[in-house]
């Protein structure tokens, strides 16, 4: 991506790093790695703890990418396609084009400030549902080895988009906005 070699593991994130005397893909994994801890997305069983019953056991992968200003991003991804299949509803709406377009349409007709945001490591602020777990690998350092629950709506599993669209409801809800009745994803207060 722009002129630079992008890993497929963290293995390959050092041997890159390596061959280009820096560290700009195990700096974007520490810096994942260290989101992830804030957000409390998981929680420690100990080294070699089996799978508890009821839980699945999964893997995790790195995906890495090269933004535009050329800065190395490391996201963790839940192999999500490894659990079975929910039986609740996973889906997590999207606000379709011409609702946004009639919103601002209006915000402009009535003199109003259009405004829009990002929310970082959205999904992190929900929890999951799911009962899953992984080994964490060489980059978790000291917890290599160890069985981890994910605690929270990891990107990768089947119901993160539903568990962070439900957060996000409630948020929203709490400071007095209600869902529109032609489209649910827009929102009025």
């Amino acid at each position: 991506q722009f002129g630079i070699r992008v890993p497929r593991t963290a293995k390959e994130a050092v041997e890159i790093d390596n061959e280009n005397g820096n560290t700009k893909w195990q700096d974007a994994i520490q810096l994942e790695l260290d989101l992830l801890a804030s957000y409390d997305t998981f929680h420690d069983l100990g080294m070699g703890t089996p799978t508890p019953e009821g839980y699945q056991h999964i893997r995790l992968q790195w995906v890495f990418a090269v933004k535009q200003d050329l800065r190395h991003k490391a996201r963790l991804v839940a192999g999500g396609h490894m659990t079975n299949p929910l039986k609740e509803s996973v889906f997590s709406g999207v606000v379709s084009l011409r609702s946004l377009r009639l919103v601002v349409l209006l915000g402009e007709l009535n003199h109003l400030e259009v405004a829009s945001a990002d929310i970082a490591s959205a999904y992190l602020e929900a929890k999951t549902k799911e009962k899953v777990v992984f080994t964490a690998g060489h980059e978790f350092k000291e917890l290599e080895g160890h069985t981890l629950v994910i605690f929270k709506a990891l990107y990768g599993l089947r119901s993160s988009g539903a568990r962070f669209n439900e957060k996000l409801g409630d948020s929203l809800r709490d400071i007095g906005f209600v869902p529109c009745k032609t489209d649910k994803e827009v929102w009025m207060r």
